[in-house]
This record gives C-alpha cells, sequence and structure tokens, in this order.
C-alpha cells in the first residue's frame, strides 16, 4: 500500500518535469491531454488489476498536470516558426 502510494506520489513531479519539456507543445496538445486523461481515469475507475490501476492512475495524474500546465500562460510558449 506504502508502495502503490509513493508510486502515485512520483508522477506530480514526473507530470511537472513533462509538461516543463513540451511547453510549446502544451498548448496544441490540449485534446490529447483530455483524452489521455479521461482514457485513463475511466480505466483506473473500471479495471480491477493493480498494476494496471497503477499504470493508469500515474498517467492520468501526468496528464492531468500537463493539461492544467497549459492553460497557464507564463508556462505554455506558443510555437514560434
Amino acid at each position: 500500500m506504502l508502495f502503490e502510494l509513493i508510486i502515485l506520489f512520483f508522477s506530480i513531479p514526473s507530470g511537472l518535469f513533462i509538461a516543463w519539456l513540451a511547453r510549446d507543445e502544451l498548448i496544441d496538445g490540449r485534446k490529447y491531454f483530455k483524452a489521455l486523461f479521461i482514457f485513463s481515469l475511466i480505466l483506473t475507475v473500471f479495471i480491477g488489476n493493480e498494476i494496471i490501476l497503477l499504470t493508469s492512475g500515474f498517467i492520468a495524474i501526468s496528464a492531468w498536470i500537463s493539461l492544467l500546465k497549459s492553460y497557464d500562460s507564463s508556462w505554455a510558449i506558443i510555437r514560434k516558426i
């Protein structure tokens, strides 16, 4: 139980790190982050397997953080072509 909570806790810094690495792609990828979040949230709720539950929970938290950061104007950068 404690190990699973530690794994889910590490999804927060990894979501922030992924959002920081892809700052110029956050605005364009909002619909994909929404779809990824909804799909992984559905898997988290309806699947009883512990490994799939942890994996989809990790993905849901990371995608949610990236989605929230895409609306932050000081974090997301518009791509300059």
